[in-house]
């Protein structure tokens, strides 16, 4: 037996030739070009799942012949079929198939970390692929956590050579999970916190602690500074024309680049057609903290997504000291299906730390990150399946649509959702068409996860990860899209949690420009000119306006009240020109932002929001603060995550819309004479097999 890249596991006879494939099929021993090797013109008779006949006298007939149908159809384990359905525990069936088999189960508990003389990078690459390696009293032994078309190899293996019952032990994949987190726990604290600064130091957000490095950025500032003081000094007026005309030019261009995307129009949506039993396996995570109100709604979401429960995995990442979130989740395990990981305490406390710290825990091929207040749309799953499956090979990443579900809960809710509808229904969107590079927004993102370890997981030290990826995704030369699905979530309705998320994305997006500009050159090449100017300009231009605008706005209002000159009284023609050049470029700025945001509600049917737009000069000015207050932080405390708190929405679009779609399947209902009975949400299978 032997551990195969990607996570898979191929079962070896003594003579090397292989008992079971990938796909769940036993491979046959004939010669290739043998009539035996042939295919038949007749379909072959389907596969026994003989990985559940330890159970078979234990359930109805009906039963069995249910679970080894569905397993046939989505192309897994009867197994995994039986476990979702919650006819067996993971625990009770490991030990019946270890007495059936005649193997020993190990639970690991006292197991110590000398008897897997492995380094700890191996040790968790085999748990991914559910086998660990041990040494007990001089001998190989192979610990198994058997699931699915691999339990059904290692039957035909232990079947087909009795020899192998004394090197191969079973135990259950939460066992193997708890040995790991127990003897690996530095060495996952250590990547989780670091693994991205020491593999791609140029990449990281964390502050260098190289000498070297340090000095350089202090000769580099100085030098700036010094350059400026000396032309400010000998040319102030010059200096400061040039530098108006400069930024005035870049956001100018920023606005022509939002209105070439807002007049792009989205393909119309189809709807995911992906066979079920090609669906790959997914990992769906989310990283919470504090979020007691919030918990219950979001499993309850998680779990009514349309993905059969076979093929995915729920991961949940708590904070070691957040008990009461911890005990709440604890407490819904018995109603919901969902793995628990506790973050480490090394390094920053941020989400993306959190997300690391599960990543290698993940056994899906594709990765979903959502928040607390998360409800995204049942069919989100298969539509980000399908657009992997039928993407190119360069696709990483896919993000669903963010919507505000509280739009009516105050005015500020209602800009939040105008703003959400402009960057996420028309912006991105346009982008990814052009090709160029996304700053991811949010949640909802979803990955290869493949393509996800190789660029280094997430940012730890960066407070949004999320746009930092995008683009660091794009630096490795992997594209991103977005996905017709739409992911509602809460906004804040009151000014100050709204300006404590806004102060951590603005500071984010610092770090991100920062971080990514350091070698403009190396961006160029990594990225395109196009996809490096792309970049300035939507997140540069984003960041410089919120902190120049009170200024820029002050020194024209004094301008034209003739209080302070645009220019040398000598060039009266050119100081009305850079006025006006400077007074198209705030305008132009302003009412790009507001057409991507209209356009966007227009699309979505929330036109009757655009009324709260007599309020975006307000909102721009809470902007300047927010990003003043961020560019404090980003000196004092960069990497401090200001948390949000979830579940106080007084209002929900998407439960008044379910409770109309409620109210007229009740209505087609009894005028048809028909009884109506509300089902709970659940995501079981269609097949019964009670």
């Amino acid at each position: 037996m032997v551990l195969a890249g990607g996570g898979t596991v191929a079962f070896v006879s003594e003579k090397g030739a292989p008992f079971g494939g990938a796909d769940g099929s036993v491979w046959s021993n004939a010669a290739p070009g043998s009539r035996e090797a042939e295919p038949r013109d007749h379909p072959r008779p389907p596969i026994r799942c003989s990985e559940i006949d330890c159970l078979r006298h234990r359930l109805a007939p009906r039963i069995v012949a249910a679970a080894e149908a569905r397993a046939r159809a989505l192309n897994i384990g009867a197994d995994e079929v039986l476990i979702a359905q919650g006819e067996v525990t993971p625990e009770a069936y490991c030990r019946a198939l270890a007495f059936s088999l005649q193997l020993r189960f190990v639970a690991l508990d006292a197991l110590p970390r000398t008897c897997c003389a492995v380094q700890d990078e191996v040790l968790v690459q085999s748990f991914r692929a559910l086998v660990l390696p041990l040494q007990s009293e001089g001998r190989r032994i192979f610990v198994v956590a058997p699931r699915g078309v691999q339990a059904r190899a290692l039957v035909a293996l232990v079947r087909g050579n009795a020899t192998l019952r004394d090197r191969i032990w079973l135990t259950t994949p939460e066992r193997m999970r708890r040995f790991v987190e127990r003897h690996c726990g530095g060495f996952i604290a250590h990547r989780a916190a670091e693994a991205l600064r020491v593999e791609h130091p140029i990449l990281s957000a964390a502050q260098s602690r190289s000498p070297r490095r340090v000095r350089a950025a202090g000769l580099l500032s100085a030098a700036a500074l010094a350059a400026a003081a000396v032309t400010v000094f000998a040319a102030p007026y010059a200096m400061l024309a040039g530098v108006q005309v400069f930024a005035s030019a870049a956001f100018l261009a920023a606005a022509c680049l939002r209105l070439l995307v807002g007049l792009r129009r989205n393909p119309p949506a189809l709807p995911a057609t992906v066979d079920e039993a090609i669906l790959p396996r997914y990992s769906i995570v989310a990283a919470v903290y504090d979020e007691v109100e919030a918990l219950p709604e979001l499993l309850a979401a998680l779990n009514a997504l349309d993905y059969p429960p076979e093929k995915r995995e729920i991961l949940l990442v708590l904070e070691r000291d957040d008990a009461w979130t911890r005990l709440i989740a604890e407490f819904l395990q018995s109603r919901w299906r969902f793995d628990i990981v506790l973050a480490t305490e090394r390094g920053p406390r941020t989400k993306p730390k959190a997300l690391n710290c599960a990543l290698p825990f993940m056994h899906g091929d594709l990765v979903v990150v959502y928040d607390a207040e998360d409800r995204p749309e049942p069919d989100q799953l298969r539509r980000a399946a399908d657009a992997f499956l039928n993407g190119e090979a360069s696709l990483a990443c896919v993000q669903a649509r963010l919507t505000v579900d509280n739009t009516d809960d105050s005015w500020l809710s209602r800009l939040f959702t105008a703003e959400y509808c402009g960057l996420f229904d028309v912006l991105l969107p346009g982008l990814a068409a052009l090709r160029l590079p996304i700053p991811l927004g949010g949640s909802s993102n979803h990955f290869r996860a493949s393509v996800l370890r190789a660029v280094g997981g997430w940012d730890p030290y960066n407070v949004t990860e999320d746009a930092d990826l995008g683009i660091r995704l794009a630096r490795f030369g992997y594209t991103s899209g977005v996905i017709d699905s739409t992911t509602y979530e809460e906004a804040p309705a009151r000014l100050r949690p709204w300006l404590r998320q806004r102060t951590r994305w603005i500071k984010g997006w610092m770090q991100t420009l920062l971080v990514h500009a350091r070698q403009p050159l190396r961006l160029c090449r990594d990225v395109g000119p196009s996809g490096a100017l792309a970049f300035y300009l939507i997140l540069g231009t984003t960041i410089a306006t919120a902190l120049v605008q009170p200024l820029a706005v002050s020194w024209l209002g004094a301008a034209a009240l003739g209080w302070v000159p645009l220019a040398p009284s000598a060039a009266a023609g050119l100081s009305l020109a850079l006025g006006w050049f400077h007074l198209c470029a705030l305008v132009a700025g302003y009412a790009s932002s507001a057409f991507l945001a209209f356009i966007g509600l227009k699309r979505r049917g929330l036109t009757r929001v655009a009324l709260a737009f007599v309020a975006l000069p307000l909102l721009w000015g809470l902007l300047s603060v927010a990003a003043w207050r961020a560019l404090i932080q980003l000196v004092r405390r960069p990497h401090f995550w200001e948390k949000t708190q979830h579940g106080r929405a007084r209002t929900s679009r998407l439960g008044a819309r379910q409770a109309a779609q409620l109210y007229l399947r009740r209505s087609a209902a009894a005028s048809s004479g028909l009884r109506f009975r509300l089902k709970g949400a659940t995501n079981r299978p269609s097949l019964s097999i009670r």
